[in-house]
């Protein structure tokens, strides 16, 4: 299998928003389709907080991407038409500097000696890479869940650099149910003896901590009425049942410890823990006199698309809502979908028809 991932250097030193400044530090991107001689075409976007730049499958890498079906030659974002841009976010263990990665003063990896890391971080981290690439504005920027924290930080950050926006099941803030939810996972990393202060190892790794963190996630990531449908009160048969004391008996409990297992090696818990707490810190009511309101009315944009979920108990409709209010009223034409995907939070990831004709219609116009 090819790797279509590429590298951008950061300027060194790189300086952090809460203080701390990074050296040698980089960005893991993956591009598909042509940038237009007029370099006016590009659509770059924000991920969710594990996944790699990896959307799609491409010539480089032709592996299945995390949003395969949305975008690509003749997808509802067409790779013939745009030059599409995917970041892996500043801080994540999936190619860009983090955590994970190793301290160039120190040749150690930082751990818990990584700056304060923010969503404005990895916003400006972004806006580096689009400079280095040569273009000098975007013609679309799309964020999907914390994805779109860092695109609203960028909006914020950089005005006239962007055209268009797309705006998914996302916050202008975060909200204290989503606070509360992080603060548990990382506590459960926190607490697992194994984490040890960020200093484990393959051989000692925070395991419960990570499991019980993801277990957490994905009971957030969907609704409760996308459980009643798929797991009912299902119960295991008995050869699959472990025999100790209170093990998993329903489907629903088996079905999380796969999606746990699943996640557990394949994501850094130090940097699971950064990204979590950049999430919980990000307000874009910061660059604002009158708060969240204001900050999103001084956004300039020609237009916007913003979709939200009413089955989203993490990020919920209301606070789409108020997304599309303010970028509207900083004089965007703004399009608001809501859609009643039985899905939840991650329903940008399944209900794929539904986000994509929005998604399609809104680039068709632009």
């Amino acid at each position: 299998m090819g790797d279509a991932r590429r590298y951008f250097d950061l300027s060194t030193p790189f300086a952090m928003k809460r203080g701390g400044q990074l050296h040698q530090a980089r960005l893991a991107y993956e591009t598909w389709g042509e940038l237009s001689p007029a370099k006016d075409n590009a659509l770059m976007m924000f991920t969710g907080l594990s996944p790699s730049a990896h959307a799609a499958s491409s010539p480089d890498d032709p592996s299945p991407g995390w949003w395969e079906d949305m975008l690509g030659p003749g997808k509802y974002i067409d790779t013939q038409r745009w030059f599409v841009i995917c970041v892996n976010t500043l801080g994540s263990c999936k190619g860009s500097t983090g955590a994970d990665s190793t301290d160039p003063a120190t040749g150690q990896p930082y751990r818990l000696e990584f700056p304060d890391l923010t969503l404005e971080d990895a916003a400006n981290a972004a806006y580096e890479l689009v400079r280095g690439l040569g273009i000098g504005q975007l013609a679309c920027l799309l964020g999907n869940s914390m994805g779109g924290m860092t695109a609203l930080a960028y909006l914020a950050l950089h005005p006239g650099s962007v055209r268009s926006h797309i705006s998914i099941s996302t916050a202008p803030q975060a909200q204290p149910f989503a606070i509360a939810i992080r603060s548990l996972q990382r506590e459960a990393i926190r607490l697992d003896p194994q984490w040890n202060n960020g200093h484990y190892s393959e051989d000692s790794y925070p395991e419960a901590g990570m499991s019980i963190a993801r277990k957490l996630g994905v009971i957030t990531y969907r609704s409760a009425m996308e459980w009643v449908g798929r797991f009912a009160r299902i119960r295991l048969d008995s050869e699959q049942r472990e025999e100790e004391p209170f093990a998993a008996e329903f489907q629903i409990e088996s079905y999380l410890i796969g999606h746990a297992r699943r996640f557990v090696r394949n994501f850094d818990p130090n940097s699971y823990l950064y990204l979590s707490r950049a999430s919980d810190w990000f307000d874009i009511g910061e660059y604002g006199q009158g708060g969240v309101a204001d900050a999103l009315a001084r956004i300039r944009l020609d237009s916007a698309l913003v979709i939200g979920v009413e089955t989203d108990i993490l990020f919920p409709l209301s606070q789409q809502q108020e997304i599309a209010d303010g970028l509207r009223n900083g004089g965007a034409a703004v399009e608001f979908v809501a859609l009643d995907s039985p899905q939840g939070h991650d329903a940008f990831l399944v209900d794929i028809a539904r986000f994509g004709a929005a998604i399609a219609q809104f680039l068709a116009q632009r």
